[in-house]
């Protein structure tokens, strides 16, 4: 119910049948997007969902977005599991090593509230001197994938969702990282 009602849903009816208890919502279409993946997280997969279109009505409040911020590639190249392993301490990766990035997409899910800019593509500094124990195993999680339902639900108001063949990925509406800091700026002297 908790869930429902931060995507604006209304409880209208609480009926109980057998093991089961039955809620029937008014929830704006917008506020559908991305529930029944969170709602089957939540009941380990013992939710049925089922909706129908009610009507029209006025816009409500906003529907809370994520609270935390993103990774942006701020280079093109193909990511490496070196620059991969510092990342994952701060944040979840949706890429793996060896997979194509370029400036302005984003590749990771922040552990803070604000966006960050990384290089997925940075290689490990080679140099003559070995030492023992200097090396370690790079041990990486696997990374996230989206389906489309998903990717949309996750978004921000500055960001896209890229649908190939083969691929969803996320990106920044401004690739360049100069680009989003100049209109941040702008949007923080307008607003």
């Amino acid at each position: 119910m908790e869930m429902v009602g931060a995507r604006r849903g209304v409880v209208q009816e609480v009926a109980t049948r057998g093991d089961f208890t039955l809620l029937k919502f008014s929830i704006p279409a917008r506020g559908l997007i991305g529930l029944r993946t969170k709602m089957l997280t939540a009941t380990q997969g013992n939710a049925v969902i089922n909706h129908r279109f009610e009507g029209y009505r006025l816009k409500e409040d906003a529907i809370p977005s994520r609270p935390n911020g993103v990774l942006v590639s701020m280079v093109p190249g193909k990511a490496v599991a070196f620059a991969m392993d510092g990342l994952q301490a701060r944040s979840e990766l949706f890429v793996n090593p060896g997979d194509v990035v370029y400036e302005g997409m984003i590749v990771g899910e922040n552990a803070r509230s604000d966006d960050m800019d990384v290089n997925p593509t940075k290689e490990k500094k080679l140099t003559n001197m070995r030492a023992s124990g200097s090396d370690r195993n790079i041990i990486l999680k696997p990374s996230r994938r989206f389906t489309l339902e998903e990717a949309l639900e996750f978004i921000e108001d500055d960001e896209l969702v890229e649908v190939t063949p083969t691929r969803i990925r996320l990106r920044k509406i401004l690739l360049k990282e100069v680009d989003r800091r100049h209109a941040a700026r702008r949007m923080k002297k307008e607003g």
